[in-house]
């Protein structure tokens, strides 16, 4: 089994930053692409980004591309997603999945996909 623990949210004022953690554990993740998603109160759960594990290729959501940046800590099992400039309209609770297809941004880009997810770390950004 994989477990994923999303830690790093908060409430923060619109403009301001924050750094999202996805601590894995379990199985190894090597090979395992690694999304972040994020729902808002009464939305469906929308992708944010993602970073295949077999090239490094990342993929983000128009919404958040320019701002958000996710990387990989391979040392750590972690990923993270570094969110800056923030939106009131970014205010989710942020899920962090993994799947281990790495194939196209039609694919990653679909919740359906993922295999093992997280609790999720809530985000609210003040106006």
């Amino acid at each position: 089994q994989v477990q994923l623990v999303e830690s790093g949210g908060g409430l923060v004022q619109a403009g301001n930053s924050l750094r999202l953690s996805c601590a894995a554990s379990g199985r190894t993740w090597i090979r395992y692409t690694m999304g972040w998603f994020r729902q808002a109160p009464g939305e469906e759960r929308e992708f944010v980004a993602a970073i295949s594990w077999s090239d490094g290729s990342t993929y983000y959501a128009d919404s958040v591309k320019g701002r958000f940046t996710i990387s990989r800590d391979n040392a750590k099992n972690t990923v993270y997603l570094q969110m800056n400039s923030l939106k009131p309209e970014d205010t989710a609770n942020y899920y962090c999945a993994t799947t281990t297809y790495s194939g196209s941004y039609a694919y990653l880009g679909k919740s359906d996909n993922y295999d093992y997810w997280g609790q999720g770390t809530q985000v609210t950004v003040s106006s």
